[in-house]
Formats: structure tokens, C-alpha cells, sequence
């Protein structure tokens, strides 16, 4: 069956090609009536528009491609479904792809998505390969980096190292001094590298750096956080009686290990996270945790975008806040004796 063509939804509705044209890419330019019959004939051909040769003609595809470390995080969903909500009420669809923490794989979709002419992009981080930053700006693919901060290109995040002095100064005040920390991987991830400086970081000012042994990095999963609450609670004399978690799916491994040990939260273990998901509030103790306001993340890089593709007006660098939210994994330590 022949695809219908904008002639055929032309000569239906009785008037120009250039009319129809109009219709779909400035409706409100054409009169009430004439856009009436342009719409019927549409639906009445199943006419569907050549995104490519919209692109042409007017220089814009109105998409915007999203690419994120992983799908598999509900941290990430919360800032694409606030973005997509920003940009489907501008008029403008979301691309998405993911690479799984590979920052070739990264090269590789962005190039995918830059071939497409969408007009901005959005990344996760500030790691990422030159190739990747290459493509982008020989495509002249607009580009925000979000999560992360950098003085080299706009960018909508957290300060991640505060993030994690966030979580020591808390656990230090409550009376701890000794500390463990269940990282997320940290090679191609500046994420976690910042959250796991302003931890070591601020409890070394404190003159209470952990022990090395007292320290992981595991893969962002609730077997991730298991697997770190046993790696650090393996040396049975320097125990930690807190332990920060980068992010809440790794505490709540680190919480469902410790009940399956036996081990009392926050009775015998503190437990911090990073992010705020909902979950963390419910389950048995709550989570105390640092919040991230990840819809909020992808609501302002989505206006920042519009603001930049049609005014003109670069983003700059905007930091959002964090705050600790304390429940019930946290509180002073066990006494000795």
C-alpha cells in the first residue's frame, strides 16, 4: 500500500501543498476553516508527516535525545519523566539511549542520536570521551550536562562532594568513629569519585578517615549493597557502626544484608543513602538519606533547552540543592562495654 503524500492530503482538502505545509508547522498562521479541512484530510489518508523533510525545511526536528548511564535506576526515570513532560509541552519529543556506565558504548549512541538531528542532547556526569564531546561539537548538536557540575559546558546538577560530607558530618555528630562507605564503581563515573572524596574527605578533617578495609565500591544493585556490607564488616575489630551508601539502592541492599545478619539498624548500624527514591520511606526502619530532587533535575534542564533553542540564551551552570533527610537508619553509636 502507497504511503499517502502531502499532495494527497492537498488535493483532498482543495487547497495548496505549501497551504498543508503551514498547517502542520504553523497552524496558527492558517485560517480556522482551512486548517479544519487540512486536519480531515490527514485523518482521513492516515497521512503521517516525513520528519526528515520537516527537518530540512525548516532546520529543526523538535527532538531532543536523553542519554543516561542506565534505565534500570528509578533516580534516572524521575528526571527523564520531568524532562519529557517540560519538552511534549513545547512540542518537542524525547530520544533516549543508555550505555551502561561504557563510555564507548556512550560514543556510540550519541552518535546515533546526533545523525538523527535532534537539536540538543543531554548527558549524564562530566566523564566522558573526547569522541563523545567531538561529535557533539562537530555536529553543532546543542548539549547540558546534568548530575554533575563542570566550568567547560553548561550544566544542571548536584554538588556531589557535598553530598557526601553531608552524610559524614551527620553520622560524626551522632557520636560514630568508626566509618564504611559502599561506593558505586568509580572509574568513568565522577559522580561517585566526588561523593566518595567529600565522605574521606570530611571525616579526615574530622581526624575519623576510615580504614581502607572499611571501604568498596560495588555495582549500583541491591546485591551490590549486600555484597559491600560483608566486605566491610569482614574485619570483626575495626567493625564501622556507620556506613554511607551512595546511592539508596545500595543502602537498601546494605539494610536487607544486615537484617538477614542479624546486625540491628540502627541499633548496632547506621545506614545512609543518597537520592530520596519514595521506597526509602516506607520500608522497615526508613531510610535516612541525602535528597536529590531528580524531577526537578530534568524539569530545569528541559526549560534551560527551550530557552536555548528558541531564544538563543546559552544555559550556565546551575547547582541544586541537597539536603540530609534524617529517618530511622540512623543514630548514635552502640556503647562500648
Amino acid at each position: 500500500m502507497r504511503r499517502s503524500r502531502l499532495e494527497d492530503v492537498a488535493r483532498l482538502a482543495g487547497v495548496s501543498m505549501a497551504t498543508v505545509s503551514r498547517a502542520l508547522s504553523s497552524p496558527e498562521l492558517v485560517r480556522e476553516n482551512t486548517l479544519a479541512r487540512v486536519r480531515q484530510a490527514i485523518d482521513a489518508l492516515g497521512y503521517v508527516p516525513d520528519a526528515s523533510a520537516r527537518t530540512l525545511a525548516s532546520g529543526r526536528s523538535r527532538t531532543v535525545a536523553a542519554v543516561v548511564p542506565t534505565l534500570d535506576n528509578a533516580i534516572f526515570s524521575h528526571s527523564i519523566q520531568g524532562m519529557q513532560s517540560v519538552l511534549a509541552a513545547n512540542g518537542y519529543q524525547l530520544l533516549l539511549g543508555s550505555h551502561d556506565y561504557n563510555l564507548d558504548a556512550e560514543i556510540g549512541v550519541v552518535r546515533a542520536l546526533a545523525e538523527r538531528a535532534v537539536d540538543a542532547m543531554v548527558l549524564v556526569g562530566a566523564d566522558h570521551a573526547p569522541e563523545t564531546l567531538s561529535i557533539l561539537n562537530q555536529s553543532g548538536t546543542r548539549a547540558i550536562l546534568t548530575w554533575s557540575l563542570s566550568s567547560q559546558y553548561p550544566c544542571i546538577g548536584f554538588d556531589n562532594f557535598e553530598i557526601g560530607a553531608l552524610a559524614a558530618r551527620h553520622l560524626f555528630d551522632l557520636g560514630h568513629r568508626r566509618f564504611g562507605m559502599i561506593s558505586g564503581i568509580a572509574k568513568h563515573n565522577d559522580r561517585a569519585r566526588l561523593r566518595t572524596e567529600g565522605f574521606l574527605g570530611t571525616l579526615r578533617a574530622l581526624r575519623a578517615e576510615p580504614a581502607p578495609a572499611s571501604l568498596c565500591e560495588q555495582p549500583y544493585s541491591f546485591a551490590g549493597g549486600r555484597a559491600g556490607l560483608r566486605q566491610i564488616l569482614g574485619d570483626a575489630a575495626g567493625r564501622p557502626t556507620a556506613v554511607f551508601c551512595g546511592n539508596d539502592v545500595l543502602a537498601l541492599g546494605c539494610l536487607f544484608e544486615a537484617a538477614a545478619m542479624g546486625i540491628d539498624v540502627p541499633g548496632q548500624l547506621s545506614i545512609v543513602g543518597c537520592d530520596d527514591l519514595p521506597i526509602t520511606a516506607e520500608i522497615s526502619p526508613p531510610l535516612t538519606t541525602i535528597a536529590l530532587q531528580s524531577k526537578s533535575l530534568g524539569e530545569k534542564a528541559a526549560k534551560a533547552l527551550m530557552v536555548w533553542l528558541q531564544d538563543g540564551i546559552e544555559p550556565g551552570r546551575t547547582v541544586l540543592p541537597v539536603s540530609l533527610v534524617q529517618r530511622g537508619t540512623t543514630a548514635p553509636p552502640p556503647r562500648e562495654g
